[in-house]
Formats: structure tokens, C-alpha cells, sequence
């Protein structure tokens, strides 16, 4: 009876492994065929997940930890970084990092929906910038279709 048992499980991992190999193969046929079509999925990131990873990469750079950086602390000593340095002392604090990388964020959501794809940022970089936000009925003016109505 044991032995049955022995052999009855070493069938079913034999039979899951077996399974295993033919979806590992199916997988890549699947990306042959969308590699050979020469797909790319575009990439989305939303607006709180673009300040997650910029606020990760704000303190990666803060060696030492003091919510502030310095020169030292920038990739290339004349990093375009230091135009977030809004106050002019020369750091870069927390609060004029976070304005600054959400601001390059809302300039590459060319749509302005939250997100930005892979393809509003290859516009964005190939100098697209987005069309002025719409502007809504003004308080205290009247609304255009009331000259319909008389």
C-alpha cells in the first residue's frame, strides 16, 4: 500500500512537471510571434506611481540622508537637476524635488488623464508639449446659451 502511494505521487509530479514544459513552450511561441511582429506593449505610469519612483530616487541620491541635496550628491556636477533648486541656496529639498518631477510629469501627460504611455513621452521628448487645460464658464458670466433662448 505504501509503495503505491510512493509511486501514485511520483506519477503526479511526473505529470505536473510534464505540464509545466508545454506551457513554458506555448509562452514562447507567444513571443515569437508578438517579438516578430515587432509589438511593444506600451508602458503606462500614473501619476502616484511616477512620484513614488521619483521620491525612491530622491533618496537614493540623499547619501547622507539630510532631505536636502547638494552637488555632491548629483549624478554629473553640472546636473540640469539644479534647476529645481527654486530658492537658489544651492539645495535641492524634498518639497522642490517633488514639485519639480511632478511638474516634468503633468508636461509629458500630453492628454492630461493621469497617466503618461511610452508614446506620450517619446512626443513629449521630441518637443510635443500639451495644449492649454480648457477653461470652464467664468463666475459671474453668463453662459453662452442663453442668447438661444431669447
Amino acid at each position: 500500500m505504501r509503495g503505491g502511494l510512493i509511486v501514485a505521487a511520483l506519477g503526479g509530479a511526473l505529470l505536473a512537471l510534464g505540464a509545466c514544459g508545454k506551457q513554458e513552450n506555448s509562452a514562447a511561441e507567444a513571443d515569437a510571434t508578438v517579438n516578430a511582429a515587432g509589438f511593444v506593449p506600451p508602458a503606462v505610469t500614473s501619476r502616484v506611481d511616477f512620484s513614488s519612483a521619483m521620491e525612491r530616487r530622491f533618496r537614493t541620491l540623499d547619501r547622507n540622508g539630510d532631505d536636502r541635496l547638494d552637488r555632491t550628491e548629483l549624478p554629473r556636477q553640472n546636473s540640469r537637476l539644479m534647476a529645481l533648486d527654486r530658492n537658489g541656496d544651492g539645495e535641492i529639498s524634498m518639497i522642490e524635488w517633488s514639485e519639480g518631477t511632478i511638474k516634468r510629469f503633468d508636461q509629458m501627460d500630453l492628454n492630461r488623464d493621469g497617466t503618461v504611455t511610452s508614446e506620450e513621452e517619446k512626443e513629449w521628448r521630441a518637443g510635443r508639449r500639451p495644449a492649454p487645460a480648457a477653461t470652464g464658464p467664468v463666475l459671474g458670466e453668463p453662459l453662452g446659451n442663453q442668447a438661444a433662448e431669447k
